[in-house]
């Protein structure tokens, strides 16, 4: 057994009871202990220390997203449009990337905390093995998580050496990556996707912003932005750990809950 997996994401919420109802209305979440499982993914839901102020851009190094995937995203936006709280950060609604940007229907928003959130829809004759025999929905499950860097390659070592495979890399660019990520019509990024073991769900995506510039942010401990990565990796200490732009992983094994950050 080699390599890094994802074994859950940490959102840390100013109202956990709230952030939990959210998931389980809008996505269908089933509602685990203190967490969620949205397929066969799990979310952990912990406290927030601090408010945060605002939420860190597209481009900032502190924003880190959850993908989610959807069967119909019709049926995803309207159980979406019912709830209250939420912000979008897509400018016109659900789009269509072009076909050198993978051809995906994405839509970005944010929940009722501030914490970004991407429904994404394959096409049909591009469905990944991983969600070919999913059932329910119109959400699936977690897809990856998407952290904002500031230099690609830097990432990329440092995610190697946690035992993440480089599976892909590609240049986004146009109106509709702009509409989708808030920003401006000439934005281009670049997009790195790291696989873990087995080629398990969720994995972990990089974002490295061309123009606009990536911008130094990173999210502070005790914030609702502070999302955690709880990892397994054989061999490797338990504890937490950030990467080069401030996000943070957690390595303990299957079934340890991460400790907060000091």
């Amino acid at each position: 057994m080699t390599g890094a997996a994802i074994l859950a994401v940490r959102l840390a919420c100013r109202d956990v009871a709230a952030v939990r109802t959210f998931w389980v209305t809008a996505f269908g979440a089933v509602a685990d202990g203190e967490g969620l499982h949205l397929g066969p993914q799990r979310l952990d839901l912990v406290a927030a220390t601090e408010a945060g102020g605002a939420p860190p851009l597209s481009n900032e190094t502190g924003f880190q997203h959850c993908a989610i995937v959807v069967s119909d995203m019709g049926e995803a936006m309207a159980r979406l449009a019912a709830m209250t709280g939420w912000s979008p950060i897509s400018k016109a609604g659900p789009e269509r990337l072009p076909e050198a940007s993978g051809g995906v229907t994405a839509f970005k928003f944010r929940d009722p905390e501030g914490h970004p959130l991407e429904f994404l829809e394959f096409p049909a004759d591009r469905v990944p093995d991983a969600w070919a025999g999913a059932r329910g929905g119109p959400c699936l499950g977690i897809d990856h998580s998407a952290i904002a860097v500031a230099e690609a390659e830097r990432s990329i070592d440092f995610y190697r050496r946690l035992g993440f495979r480089l599976a892909s890399r590609q240049i986004n660019r146009g109106a509709e990556q702009g509409r989708l990520d808030g920003l401006g019509p000439d934005t281009v990024v670049e997009v790195v996707t790291l696989a873990c073991r087995g080629g398990s769900r969720p994995h972990l995506e990089l974002l490295c912003y061309q123009r606009p510039a990536p911008v130094a942010r990173p999210a502070r401990d005790g914030s609702p932005y502070a999302t955690v990565l709880v990892c397994e990796a054989p061999g490797r200490e338990a504890g937490v750990i950030a990467d080069p732009d401030g996000h943070r992983l957690w390595f303990g094994g299957e079934g340890v809950r991460p400790a907060k950050p000091d």
